[in-house]
């Protein structure tokens, strides 16, 4: 029985208004696997750009190097190639270079094969006043939820 491994990019529903939400497949190496396995990763601060060919990959996501890897252990901080269709990717290179959106990772998880997966999003960046709604909004529906269990 395996493990759920599902780590989040919190700051990213924050941040961003997010449009449109794709997964997609990483190229990684042994040690690689082996630490997301054990949780060692982190996309926090990432973000995902595209190559002069075409080619979409995830930059400045943290992998920690594997505890019993020797002198085959991989860059903690090298950028990595997403696995996305033809049509996926022509779609997001479009709206990237015309639309001006970014797209962050959401999402890193181990699916029901055991291969290593990220949720990307298409996103449009917040403005300060849309932060304070979503912070206010976080607020009010804390203190509904609170009311509601004493209320019982």
């Amino acid at each position: 029985m395996q493990k759920n491994i599902n780590i989040q990019n919190k700051r990213a529903r924050f941040e961003y208004e997010l449009l449109e939400k794709f997964t997609a497949g990483i190229v990684l190496s042994g040690t690689e696997i082996k630490s997301i396995r054990l949780s060692k990763a982190s996309i926090a601060e990432s973000f995902c750009e595209f190559s002069e060919r075409g080619e979409l990959f995830v930059i400045n996501m943290y992998i920690e190097e594997y505890a019993f890897g020797t002198h085959y252990n991989h860059q903690p901080r090298s950028s990595r190639k997403l696995l996305l269709n033809k049509k996926e990717l022509r779609s997001l290179h479009k709206s990237v270079k015309n639309a001006g959106l970014t797209i962050v990772p959401l999402r890193l998880f181990i699916n029901e094969k055991g291969l290593a997966k990220i949720s990307i999003a298409l996103a449009k960046g917040k403005k300060i006043h849309d932060k304070r709604e979503t912070m206010r909004d976080r607020d009010n529906k804390r203190d509904l939820d609170r009311v509601k269990k004493n209320f019982r």
